[in-house]
């Protein structure tokens, strides 16, 4: 197996375990808070032991300030989970996850604002027709804006969500020369303080199956998951990374309507390719020429913000 065709199956495998995030909060039975308190806490052991197995905390190569830059990551990680996790209860899996992916416009829009990246007349485009399928996929009509609702708020929750992973992924690209997997620990470690406060440790009544469900979004969806990521990213082009990454959503609706019957409409089903295709737009870049093979591993530091998910992690 070439290292390429390695990759690809790492990060399918990724974005296939991504896709099963929502069933696993649901199913915990838990708040979003206390969620991903446990989800940091046992993701913190997971990659701490890979971490540490793997010799990687001597010469971490973190300075003052990058440090600072990854816990300022950590804490819009952290909260996007929560807004994300928030969004599912409100409005369902598919609606929340496919809201959610309009995160790489947040990263160009945020991008031009705060660094003065350069924005053309194409992205601007494709950003407008990115938020045409938004509309489309949300569902949301005049109507629920009159009359309030949970649901408003859930697509509410799930767009703050992808703008706080848009402001994780600018803060955590200007992280240099620290290992993926060091930056993610210490943004899952961020979140035990963090959220501490919000736990409400009264309310996990819950034994055998519904605690399973906590260890997993720990060890599966944050251990393993990222530790397949950082692994691929090395291994891939830059292009097939942002296709792969649809892999994603795809599989969250489908979980979505297999196990609670929940589906989009056709009307919305007409947003999704709008937000395929305005994503791959802005996402790959332009080429002119093959990208030399080393460009791809140096990639791997800039993608830590990705959960899972990626985001990416994208959750």
């Amino acid at each position: 197996m070439t290292p390429e065709n390695k990759g690809t199956a790492q990060l399918t495998t990724a974005m296939v375990l991504s896709g099963t995030l929502g069933v696993f909060v649901i199913q915990s039975g838990a708040s979003p808070f206390n969620v991903v308190f446990f989800r940091v806490l046992f993701g913190a052991l997971a990659l701490g032991s890979y971490v540490v197995a793997r010799g990687w905390l001597r010469g971490h190569g973190f300075t003052p300030r990058t440090l600072g830059l990854a816990v300022l990551g950590g804490v819009f990680i952290v909260f996007n989970w929560v807004l994300l996790f928030q969004a599912y209860g409100n409005t369902s899996i598919s609606v929340a996850t496919v809201v959610y992916h309009t995160q790489p416009f947040y990263v160009v829009l945020l991008g031009a604002l705060l660094f003065r990246e350069r924005l053309t007349a194409a992205k601007v485009s494709w950003v407008g027709v990115a938020f045409l399928g938004l509309i489309l996929v949300s569902g949301v009509t005049p109507g629920d804006f009159t009359h309030g609702g949970s649901y408003v708020v859930g697509v509410g929750q799930a767009l703050l969500a992808a703008l706080l992973y848009g402001l994780s992924t600018l803060v955590t690209k200007r992280v240099t020369g620290v290992r993926p997997h060091l930056i993610a620990l210490v943004q899952v470690l961020v979140g035990i303080p963090l959220l501490l406060p919000f736990a409400d440790f009264g309310a996990m009544r819950g034994e055998g199956a519904d605690w399973g469900w906590l260890v997993g979004l720990g060890v599966i969806h944050t251990g393993l998951m990222y530790v397949l990521m950082y692994a691929a990213y090395a291994k891939l082009p830059t292009s097939k990374i942002a296709v792969l990454a649809f892999v994603y959503p795809a599989v969250a609706m489908i979980m979505d309507w297999a196990v609670y019957g929940h589906h989009i409409g056709l009307v919305q089903a007409l947003g999704v390719p709008l937000i395929v295709t305005a994503s791959l737009r802005v996402t790959l870049p332009r080429t002119r020429a093959a990208a030399p093979a080393p460009e791809t591993a140096g990639r791997a530091p800039e993608a830590a913000s990705r959960p899972a998910t990626p985001a990416g992690y994208k959750a």
